[in-house]
């Protein structure tokens, strides 16, 4: 069925040639918020601010999804306003929208003739039934009607100059002078008043009016009327015969330079509205090779072609070109003098003479002047016009960062697409139908582009022209991270990733190439400078230099650490090659920095041995605890990356003490997957080291690990096979800590007397061969097992050794383990009171420690104790809070059970 849209005037649709009924004003909001971006997806936060403005009502977001289900049922089969994730699309012919089809006029109008311009621009014009949006009050309705009608009176101003350079004058003086009146401080109608006057044979009105506007522009902004207006008041004094209405040869040239709007434009809605602002005269668009900064320089550059009716010039400076040395800005001016209409002979040898000509002859012009991938600020600054009535968009890989801080320069810095946007590319490009039959492919294709246009696009470019190729096919190659680049190449150097990567690279003084190459062997996610001057063997300082420049050329970005875009770091690798030393220093310090920060979190732990850092490793010196611990968080994504990397290195001892340094962290988050992960690549390191003693530990972490995730088989397995390797002389305490870790598997199982034989052979063994703190451990679970047991007063007694052995050891990770033990005791024996005096010092001392599995732990049991002693409100605060911390640590089983007790007891 076919539909037509309305806007310029009352809003309205017909469907099947029927008008029909759009509902309430708000509703007919709706449809012109949707139908003035027409086949572009409005988020709901967006059709929410169009309709209601900044303060909606709270049910805003259903009466939304009220209305549009109401369009679409008025609108009938086939309606257009579709559901697209996070938002609606009117999904519509753009010539079925009146506002459209106006600005589609207006474009045609531009590249033709006068005669022609003159008749599209009437029909343009006829598609007006009054103000725009009739009907509608929003704020944004009123801000679009207002820019609507900027719009309208520009095309009949178009219409004008198309007019007056047919030879009409007196024709359109009756048409002018009502529109001086209603626009009484606007230039452009009033320059074309006073021509269509001089025409007529009216000098003397001419001039008068021109005295009007001079004294209405001086007294109300304080101001005489700009360049244009003067010279024109100048020619008709002198009665220039070049007014005159015949056409004639040396007629000014208004050059239309803009290569085609890209066809396939997504998302970047700040961005566009960044180059609308007022500030917009002369902006820069910068990002990285691929990222879409041409494609948003032209798309917007379309979009706004009727605020250029002077002519639009483009050139590409070939900054970053594959093949071709960047353009001299001389050879740029000369390119724009030709497009101006400068006779080759009449150009100045001199190359600051010719930027003066060049200038002055776009001084006074509405000209827009796109200077496309420019390499850096000497290169645009002689292109750049002066004055306010020019506009100028940059391009650049480069930040230009001094003609922003010199010049006023408007920086628009351009990110990747959101996972929306790209995914609206590919629809876009390869299809709706074949997209939405082969989702899981899709997204294998879309997580390597990870947002980058240029991927995205090369993509879709090898569907589109392969239709009978399976989506999946193409995932498949995208797999293999090693040829990944190569399936970015289409042969074409415009479309080759590599060939793009090479052009920023190429660009790079050889310091910074070095460390961009290294960097590709980070395998983290982000690094900050200590570890980008690890890798590079440099000083801090000098290594901030060469990641500023990295930043300004767009191949790395800074949010707090440094990051690069994947495919940028497949390439960086690609080009380091094998660089051993410097892998040798990134994962050196690490294990140091991860060491030092790990002794500040539990120093009373028994320590391991690093040896020296590689030379050229910058050490990290953490000042306090909670500086240690701020830089686990903060590093904690890079730092199983860097275990691995260790190890496919060669690096295996490393490998196997980045576990070790990973410890502490572990417990206190909880986080006994992640223990799992990095003991189990320990333990490859260990068995490729032929090292039995780190064997028998990674064993028994592991077995630890497995306790934890409730997996009792695979935690026994592998203690087992750490008593088996520990059964020799001379491994007597790894034999007691592998019996102390099995009297904790069993102890979950409920074989309390089973545990209670390992943790005796633990005690025994630790108090032959082991340290103080070794006995404070075997005496704290003994007593833990004889409680479960119901022998209370050796269990205190056990417990009561074990607390003053930590307590001179300053371990108050252990002290805090003995409190909770001595707690459980008493609870167990009654002594009520005394249960909740330990508890509450073993919770302070989890709290200052960030033990926060512990915590919830030690609150479920107090909390037991609080409600036997009757303080039930303080029983129900231990138990919300013991519950909170549960479900951060996903124990569901625990939070069930604390939820249940809650209920109960409310």
């Amino acid at each position: 069925m076919s539909m037509e849209f309305s806007l310029l005037g009352e809003v309205s649709a017909r469907a099947g040639g029927k008008t029909v009924d759009l509902g309430p004003a708000r509703q007919r909001c709706v449809l012109a918020a949707l139908a003035v971006d027409v086949n572009r997806v409005l988020t709901v936060a967006e059709l929410i601010g169009r309709v209601w403005g900044a303060d909606p009502p709270g049910r805003a977001r259903a009466t939304l999804s009220s209305y549009v289900s109401r369009l679409r049922q008025v609108l009938g089969e086939g309606t257009p306003i579709l559901l697209r994730s996070g938002g609606y699309l009117l999904a519509a012919a753009p010539d079925a929208v009146d506002l459209h089809r106006f600005r589609e006029l207006r474009g045609l109008a531009r590249s033709a003739d006068d005669r022609s311009a003159e008749r599209l621009l009437t029909e343009a014009l006829g598609w007006w039934r009054g103000a725009a949006l009739t009907g509608l009050d929003s704020d944004w309705a009123n801000e679009e009607r207002e820019r609507l009608a900027r719009e309208r009176l520009d095309a009949e101003a178009d219409r004008v100059d198309a007019r007056l350079r047919l030879g009409q004058g007196e024709q359109l003086v009756a048409e002018l002078a009502a529109r001086v009146a209603e626009h009484p401080r606007d230039e452009r109608v009033a320059a074309q008043y006073l021509l269509a006057l001089y025409r007529a044979g009216r000098t003397a009105d001419a001039l008068e009016h021109y005295r009007r506007v001079h004294t209405l522009l001086v007294d109300r902004l304080g101001a005489d009327p700009g360049p244009a207006l003067r010279l024109l008041h100048r020619r008709i004094l002198n009665a220039d015969p070049a007014l005159d209405p015949a056409p004639r040869a040396d007629q000014v040239v208004v050059p239309r330079q803009l290569p085609a709007a890209p066809g396939s434009f997504v998302g970047r809605r700040a961005e566009l509205d960044r180059l609308d602002g007022p500030d917009a005269v002369v902006s820069a668009i910068a990002g990285a090779g691929g990222i879409g900064k041409t494609w948003l320089a032209l798309h917007w550059a379309h979009r706004n072609l009727d605020r250029f009716p002077d002519g639009q010039l483009f050139v590409d400076l070939r900054g970053y070109s594959a093949d071709r040395a960047p353009l001299e800005p001389a050879a740029a001016v000369r390119g724009f003098l030709d497009a101006l209409g400068v006779e080759r002979d009449a150009v100045p040898a001199d190359p600051d003479a010719a930027v003066g000509l060049y200038r002055s002859l776009v001084a006074d012009r509405r000209m827009l002047v796109v200077l496309d991938n420019a390499r850096d600020v000497r290169q645009v600054t002689p292109l750049i016009p002066g004055g306010s009535r020019c506009t100028v968009v940059i391009t650049s890989r480069n930040a230009l960062t001094g003609l922003v801080a010199t010049s006023g320069t408007l920086p628009v810095p351009l990110d990747l697409l959101a996972p929306d946007e790209a995914r609206e590319l590919l629809v876009r490009q390869v299809g709706a139908a074949r997209i939405d039959a082969e989702p899981a492919a899709v997204e294998e294709l879309l997580r390597p582009c990870a947002g980058l246009p240029l991927a995205l696009g090369i993509v879709a470019a090898r569907a589109a022209t392969s239709p009978d190729l399976p989506l999946r096919a193409l995932a498949d190659e995208l797999r293999d991270e090693v040829n990944r680049l190569d399936a970015f190449d289409t042969g074409d150097p415009a479309l080759s990733l590599r060939a793009l990567f090479d052009a920023s690279y190429q660009a790079l003084d050889p310091d910074a190439a070095r460390l961009f190459r290294l960097l590709g062997l980070a395998p983290g996610p982000d690094l900050g400078p200590a570890a980008a001057a690890s890798l590079a063997g440099l000083p801090v300082a000098r290594t901030r230099v060469l990641l500023s420049t990295l930043e300004s050329a767009n191949l790395v970005v800074r949010q707090r650490r440094y990051r690069m875009h994947d495919l940028v770091r497949l390439y960086a690798a690609d080009r380091a090659g094998v660089e051993e030393e410097a892998v040798r220093r990134l994962v050196d310090h690490y294990a140091h920095a991860a060491f030092a920060a790990e002794r500040l979190l539990y120093p009373a732990r028994f320590l391991i041995d690093l040896g020296p850092m590689a030379s050229g490793c910058v050490a990290v010196s953490h000042t306090d605890e909670a500086a240690a611990w701020e830089w686990f968080q903060e590093e904690y994504r890079c730092l199983p990356a860097v275990q691995r990397l260790a190890v496919d290195a060669g690096l295996h001892e490393r490998a196997w003490q980045l576990a070790w340094t990973l410890e502490t962290f572990h417990q206190r988050q909880g986080l006994h997957r992640d223990m799992l992960d990095t003991w189990e690549i320990a333990l490859t390191a260990a068995r490729r080291l032929a090292d039995a003693d780190v064997q028998v530990l990674a064993h028994r972490r592991l077995g630890y690990a497995h306790m934890w995730l409730e997996e009792h088989d695979a935690a026994v397995r592998h203690l087992h096979q750490a008593l088996g390797l520990a059964d020799r002389p001379g491994a007597e305490v790894p034999r007691a800590h592998t019996h102390y870790s099995l009297a904790q598997a069993w102890t979950q199982q409920g074989s309390h007397s089973r545990a209670l034989r390992h943790a005796t052979t633990a005690l025994d063994l630790y108090r032959d061969h082991g340290e103080p703190l070794d006995v404070a451990e075997g005496l704290n679970i003994v007593g833990w097992l004889e409680t479960r047991m119901g022998y209370y007063e050796p269990a205190r007694e056990h417990c009561e050794q074990a607390l003053a052995l930590y307590r001179e050891h300053h371990d108050e990770e252990g002290e805090s383990a003995a409190l909770d033990s001595l707690g459980h005791t008493a609870h167990e024996a009654g002594w009520y009171a005394e249960s909740v005096r330990y508890y509450q010092e073993a919770l302070a001392l989890c709290r200052r420690l960030g033990r926060t599995l512990a915590e919830a732990e030690i609150l479920d049991r107090a909390a037991h104790a609080h409600a036997a002693l009757g303080s039930l409100d303080d029983a129900r605060l231990m138990w919300e809070r013991a519950l909170e911390l549960y479900r951060r640590h996903r124990r569901a089983e625990d939070a069930d059970r604390v939820e249940a007790t809650l209920f109960s007891r409310n």
